[in-house]
């Protein structure tokens, strides 16, 4: 199987390895990544009545993928661990859906596109865990890169 550009993760011997990445300039890098969460109706309700079992539903998920950035590189094998100078989790209702976004922002060698998805990732299993306990129906759905800039590639952003 040929490949049009090298497997970057993959040692000549084929082994998984962490990209050495000492010769890249540092560069301000941002990246923006949002998943969406469908509810049910019971949980709709009890979040705009304020009245989750758990507690302040959009202050704890906001931690979670706070954390989540943060601890992205212990999560994600091959991830660089990244000093992160800016993380911001948004959540919003729209409908029958949470849509949660994530921030994260460095300046360094390598991008922070795993970090926002970890963050948003996290988020929504947040969500999933602080409203079980009214309807296990919830479906944890698309989580996608929206943009990011910086870094040899430049930047990108999500065509939708």
């Amino acid at each position: 199987m040929s490949h049009s550009t090298p497997l970057t993760h993959l040692n000549a011997n084929g082994e998984a390895h962490m990209v050495d990445v000492s010769a890249k300039a540092d560069t301000e890098r941002t990246a923006i990544a949002q998943s969406r969460v469908e509810l049910t109706p019971a949980i709709v309700s009890a979040i705009t009545d304020n009245s989750l079992p758990k507690g302040d539903l959009f202050a704890t998920v906001r931690i979670a993928g706070i954390q989540a950035a943060k601890k992205c590189s212990d999560l994600i094998p091959l991830c660089h661990p990244l000093p992160l100078s800016k993380i911001t989790v948004d959540i919003e209702l729209q409908a029958n859906s949470l849509v949660i976004s994530a921030l994260c922002k460095t300046t360094g060698k390598t991008g922070v596109e795993m970090e926002a998805l970890t963050a948003v990732s996290v988020a929504a299993l947040t969500v999933y865990d602080m409203c079980k306990g009214l309807d296990k129906g919830m479906i944890i759905g698309e989580t996608k890169l929206l943009e990011k800039t910086g870094g040899k590639s430049g930047d990108w952003m999500a065509n939708d």
